[in-house]
This record gives C-alpha cells, structure tokens and sequence, in this order.
C-alpha cells in the first residue's frame, strides 16, 4: 500500500482511542457497538442456542416464523368500539365485591398509595362501604375479591379500577372475534386512576355512569361502531402519539359519532357538558379507546408456541410485569422504576410514586413512546428533549420489535409504519429496552397526577423471561 493512503479508521471499544487519533488529527468514524446482552456469556450463550437449535421441520427458525405469525395477526386486527356497558354485564365473573386494577398480581398489604387509595374509592362507589374506614375493613377481612384487569381481557390506566358497576367500552377484534374492555377517561386532576377517591371523585364516575356512557352507547349503537384502528392511523398524521397526546384522536372520535351523541343527550345543559367533556375539557378522552384498542388487537398473538413477542406490559406502582406469547400468561415481575419526568410546579422525584398502570398495552402494540417520531411536541410533554429526540426514541424501538406496520404509517419518517410487536430476543441481545410514556401520580393517596416522563421495564425481567423461555423450547440434552 503506498506511504499516502489515508488512513480509514473505524473505532470500536474504550474512548482513549478517540483521542489518541484526534491528537493525530486522524479522521475516524466510532461504532455505536456493544456487546451483546451486555456482555453475559450465559446471557449470549442462550440467544445463540435458540437461534441454532429452535428450528422447525424445514430447518428455519421456528422462533421466527411464530413471530411472523403474530406479526401478521397484530396487522389484521381491526379493532371496533361497539358498546359501552357496565361491567358487569360484560366481563364475566364479576360481582358487587369485584375490582379489577392494573398491573400483575398483588395483595391488598404490598400496594403503593395510589393504588390503596383508588380500591377504597372504588368500594364506595360501588356503596359497600360509607367512608375509608370502611372500605379497609372489608379488604383486611377479605371481603373483596380482585386481580389484575389483563386476566379479563380488560386494561385500565394508571390504578385501573373497574368495579361492578363502572361502564366500559366493549371493543371488538372483528378479524379475530375476541373483546377487550377499558373503562371512560374520568378527566384531568383529582380522579381515581391517580388514587383520588372523595366524593367529587365519585361524583364523577356517577355522573359517567348515569349520563355519559348512556348516550355514547346509544350513538354506537345508532352508528354501528366506531373502527379505532382508522382513527390511530388518521391521528398519527395530526401530531398524535396517542399514549400521552391524545388531542386529535379524542377528537376523531368525537366526530365519528357527533351526531348521534347529539340525538342521544338532547342538547340542554347536560348535553352540553358531556359534549365539552368528551371534545373538549378532556384531551385524553381517546387513551382509554387506544388501550382497549391495542389490548383487543394483541391478545390473539398470546399463546403461539415458540414466539418471543410481549403480549402485555404492566405495572401496579410495585412491580413491572411482562407476558410473552409463548409463555401462556405467565408472569415475570420486577420492582417498577420511577420516570425520568417532567414535574409540575410544586412537585418532585420525592412526591413521585413508581410507575403504575395497563397503559404500556400501547407501546406493545406500538404507538405511544414507540411512535413519538408521529408526536414531536409530545416529547416537551414528557421531558424527553426536541424533535430530533422524537425521531431517535422511534428509530431506536425499531431495533427491538419484529416489523413495522405500514397500516399506521408516521408522515414525519417518510411515512414509515410504527414499529410494532417488541422481540424479547431483541431486547435482551441489543440492551434496548421498550420506552413508554406515562403519566406520574403522587405517592400519596387523594393528591393525583405530578408529572408525566418516560420509563422503561426493569432488564431483569427480559432476562428472567428468555431463561424461562429457553427452559420450554431448547432440545433437552
């Protein structure tokens, strides 16, 4: 090689290198590399055996065509908002002593605040009990019986109570026949997902149960449903990112039944209250539509033996839980992590409790933190930068999940779809994981909503469910 080739310098590894060649004034390009599963050999070890020995009976990977299975079933979901009812009358098994929350599994003696404070509002809303008193005495002696919301096909944000008698959305996967059920957005400040519970608190939900969802239901009937998937899809173009920006797609919604609502409440004082709730006061109305949206279109990707895709991801203000497709439901928990947040004035990390609710369904399903590249103003919101921050948390979620949808295309990114379903084997192999954006309730019962950031889910569960799925499917010796 003559003595006056340039040099062209890739460098890899510590940064001393980086300045012994910028001394030299020697151009040179750094990898963005890392080894993988940061370094664990056992770690790299069981993501080389599942990819040489999970193979199917033409010698492909097995992993990877039950992904495309799943992938291509989350693409043919066609998630339709039909009914609004109580629940009761749709999720089976439910009495008057029955609350649903978020999250994985936990009892009544391990809950945050929040979460305590939200199942004693739920309890007098419900009327079994008058006061706090109350309501603490029937959870001590046992008398309510609960579980997380994903064990009925439901989801709910934050807290994520749904009792007895609280209306929810019936949302109906027409490609695939299954439900799933969330309930009404209660609004902004004091409100129970945050762990509110007086009695404007519960006036509110009266007020929902007794008004609102009637007349939405009458309209949904009258218009035939609502298809959610179209409206996603319409509101990522106008600047949504549909998990904490939901201004367009609230909206949509609203425009998609304006009409028939109107029919429905008669105009007057009350109608005009529940249009300025529903189009106006409450620009997060469509989050609870989105959540039962991506929870009716994931839920037909649970149980497909060998495939790697997250089914769910949530949190009860303790424990971050995940369920992985061919796992059948199990769960793999870890303590939740408290956002890196934007604060509201009079608030801090101190006031904040850890991450809570069923909201990260969304960010399965790939919008919220996974399509901030759609929502650049979202990222002021959550504290998490400028646009071009926007575009980098897309980008980078691209690296864990298995496609992108192009039903649900970004305009700002060239009109490439949303990076849908995460690969746990992605996750683990490349130390990325899923960014989810979210709103940050006080630690303490009664106070609300201090802030909203991002979050992400503890590795330890990945690596906890890749050792439990390597234990199912790898040939035994």
């Amino acid at each position: 090689m003559p003595d006056d080739t340039p040099l062209k310098v890739a460098v890899i590894g510590v940064d001393v290198f980086d300045a012994a060649l910028a001394e030299n004034q020697t151009p040179y390009v750094r990898l963005d590399w890392k080894p993988p599963a940061g370094g664990d050999t056992g770690i790299v070890e069981t993501l080389f055996r599942l990819a040489t020995e999970c193979l199917d009976a033409s010698g492909e990977s097995a992993i990877d065509r039950a992904n495309q299975e799943g992938f291509e079933r989350l693409r043919r979901a066609q998630p339709v908002v039909k009914r609004i009812l109580p629940a009761h009358q749709v999720i089976a098994g439910m009495d008057r002593h029955t609350i649903l929350h978020a999250g994985p599994p936990i009892a009544w003696e391990d809950m945050c605040g929040p979460m305590r404070g939200a199942f004693l509002g739920a309890i007098k809303y419900e009327g079994l009990a008058a006061d706090d008193a109350g309501a603490t005495a029937l959870m001590e002696d046992g008398k309510i019986t609960y579980g997380p919301n994903h064990h009925h096909g439901a989801v709910g944000p934050m807290t994520g109570m749904i009792s007895y008698s609280m209306p929810v959305f019936v949302v109906e996967n027409e490609a695939f026949g299954n439900q799933a059920f969330s309930t009404v957005n209660e609004g902004i400040g004091k409100v129970m997902r945050f762990g509110a519970n007086d009695q404007g608190v519960i006036d509110n939900l009266k007020w929902i149960e007794t008004v609102l969802a009637p007349a939405l239901d009458q309209a949904l009937v009258k218009c035939g449903g609502v298809n959610l998937k179209n409206i996603m899809a319409q509101s990522l173009a106008m600047g949504d990112e549909m998990h904490q920006r939901n201004v367009a797609a609230s909206l949509n919604f609203y425009k998609a039944l304006a009409g028939d609502f109107y029919d429905a409440l008669g105009g007057g004082p009350a109608g005009r209250k529940a249009t300025e709730f529903l189009a106006g006061k409450n620009e997060q109305f469509f989050l609870n539509l989105a959540m039962a949206a991506c929870k009716a279109s994931m839920d037909p990707l649970r149980d497909i033996p060998y495939s790697t895709i997250l089914t769910a991801m949530s949190r009860n203000g303790v424990d971050f839980g995940i369920n992985v497709s061919g796992l059948e439901g199990e769960w793999f928990t870890a303590p939740c992590l408290k956002p890196q947040a934007l604060y509201f004035p009079g608030f801090s990390e101190e006031d904040a409790n850890p991450d809570m609710g069923d909201s990260a369904i969304v960010e399965c399903f790939g919008i919220g933190g996974f399509a901030m590249g759609s929502a650049p103003a979202v990222v002021r919101f959550v504290g998490a930068g400028g646009t071009a921050d926007a575009y980098r948390f897309t980008e980078s979620m691209r690296e864990i999940t298995f496609g992108l949808n192009p039903d649900l295309p970004i305009p700002g990114m060239n009109f490439t779809g949303i990076p849908s379903a995460i690969d746990l084997r992605r996750v683990v192999a490349t130390g990325i994981l899923p960014v989810i954006n979210t709103g940050v309730a006080h630690r303490l019962p009664g106070v609300g909503q201090v802030g909203a950031g991002i979050v992400t889910p503890p590795m330890a569960i990945m690596h906890q469910a890749l050792k439990s799925f390597a234990a199912k499917y790898l040939p035994k010796p």
